[in-house]
């Protein structure tokens, strides 16, 4: 409730005066139901006022013993000075942008108005044409924007030009070509974008009001980042590999829906590319699933994208949220949720995820699933990663905001530990690096690292079916992890 400035005037000769500081209550009001309370009384104040000076000169009037030609003169001047009133008592609340609210809407300050200009212009550049809108099981809207006219073509590097062909795939790569299959819930349906457009998920104004912070919409929160990628309320469990130059990764990653119980929380698990000296010049690469109430106002485990150059300070975003991705796909939307998802103690499901360096015109691609090619990060967007990787990393990552004072029960993988071992425990299985010369190789040197292990823990394997792979994850906050 906005500070009400009433205050009672000592002259009182002429109703205007105060009605006119009834006037100045109201405008200082922010609830329209109190304003159209103290506009029917101070109508009602103003009536009497001049019924009751109505009476006072018809009887000064009639008892007067000499007629003064200036009486009917005064009396004619109350009465049109006060009518001229009537007007204002039923003003409407006037929005900063000039529109009027009706009298049954919440009249929003200043500042409100404002911030909601500010979606509006962001959704306005975000959300593209369509050619053609599918309606989502889950509550999605995914967009069919012709591939030219998708976000990244904002940028001015990309500006007038379209997506790029297909690129060589890495040698040893087992899917050869695509196959045709439906990862997502939207597709479900046997909806489908029509050749030449790329599905794009809707972003709506809730989406926007949701985040924590507006101007970060879209952005990870920056945390510092060493090479452990510990930090700032992230919490990991992950293996990786550095020490050479890196020009792609691959995995089979296991999908579930982990409970994430703090709305500016999230859980994911993913590929990480990363360059760079791990201060303000970090630059990333990522792809996998992840659960975001904030990002997508649900629980359920969506494919995603992300990139930085400059450790999440102010470049880069999730998925299409900005210029950067170029999407050539048009049967997967990233964003969107995936389909199926495992179950605890029943069937298993994963996702294959590929990055890697087209030898050609050096941009970053990403393959998902059986071979569907999504598209392709521009080499022009990075600095380190203009030429190779340093490090390549696999696993999960949650947030712990310790919102109620003591470690999150935001769960990661599966929400149980790495020992319970197939269908419990989630899993990544087939890692593999791409070596400069475009092959594809398993890893070497491989560093497990769980940062938190009573909260979160990890157990690295390999074997002739699943080559290198492991177990990670936990429930968080338990009798070891308080």
């Amino acid at each position: 409730m906005g500070l009400l400035f009433c205050m009672d005037m000592m002259v009182d000769s002429f109703p205007w005066t105060k009605l006119r500081n009834e006037l100045f209550c109201i405008l200082h009001r922010t609830r329209q139901q109190q304003c159209i309370q103290t506009q029917t009384i101070a109508a009602k104040r103003t009536t009497q006022k001049q019924q009751q000076r109505s009476t006072e000169m018809a009887a000064f009037a009639s008892h007067t013993h000499s007629y003064h030609p200036m009486i009917p003169l005064f009396m004619a001047f109350l009465v049109v000075f006060a009518t001229s009133f009537r007007p204002v008592l039923s003003l409407q609340v006037m929005s900063d942008s000039g529109d009027l609210f009706p009298e049954n809407q919440t009249f929003r300050p200043g500042g409100e108005m404002w911030k909601l200009k500010r979606v509006h212009a962001y959704l306005k550049k975000i959300n593209k044409p369509a050619v053609k809108t599918i309606q989502s099981p889950d509550g999605d809207v995914i967009d069919c924007v012709l591939s030219h006219l998708q976000p990244a073509f904002d940028h001015t590097e990309l500006k007038g030009q379209k997506p790029l062909d297909p690129p060589e795939r890495p040698k040893g790569n087992e899917n050869t070509e695509a196959i045709t299959k439906s990862y997502q819930l939207w597709a479900d349906s046997g909806e489908s974008c029509p050749e030449g457009s790329v599905p794009i998920r809707r972003t709506t104004e809730k989406d926007v009001l949701r985040a924590s912070n507006i101007r970060r919409f879209g952005r990870k929160l920056r945390r510092h980042v060493r090479r452990d990628s510990t930090g700032n309320g992230h919490e990991h469990a992950v293996v990786f590999v550095n020490g050479d130059q890196y020009y792609g990764a691959k995995a089979n990653i296991n999908v579930w829906a982990p409970r994430v119980t703090d709305q500016y929380e999230f859980s994911l698990s993913q590929i990480w590319v990363i360059s760079g000296s791990f201060g303000n010049d970090l630059n990333t690469i990522e792809a996998g699933w992840q659960v975001s109430p904030e990002l997508y106002g649900d629980n359920y485990p969506r494919f995603f994208t992300y990139w930085t150059i400059d450790a999440y300070r102010a470049t880069g975003c999730y998925n299409l949220l900005c210029s950067g991705f170029v999407q050539t796909n048009n049967k997967i939307a990233i964003g969107a949720a995936i389909s199926p998802r495992s179950s605890y103690n029943g069937r298993q499901f994963d996702i294959g995820l590929m990055v890697w360096k087209d030898p050609k015109h050096g941009n970053w691609w990403l393959e998902f699933g059986s071979g569907l090619l999504v598209g392709y990060w521009p080499a022009f967007l990075f600095s380190h990663l203009r030429s190779h990787a340093s490090m390549i990393q696999f696993g999960g990552e949650i947030v712990n905001s310790r919102s109620s004072g003591y470690h999150t029960s935001t769960q990661m993988g599966s929400g149980h530990f790495a020992e319970e071992g197939f269908g419990k425990a989630s899993y990544f299985r087939n890692l593999q690096v791409v070596d400069w010369d475009n092959n594809l190789l398993p890893l070497t040197n491989l560093h497990v690292l769980a940062d938190h292990p009573n909260c979160y823990d990890i157990r690295q394997g390999r074997n002739n079916v699943w080559g290198t792979y492991f177990y990670y994850g936990g429930p968080g906050r338990n009798v070891r992890c308080p």
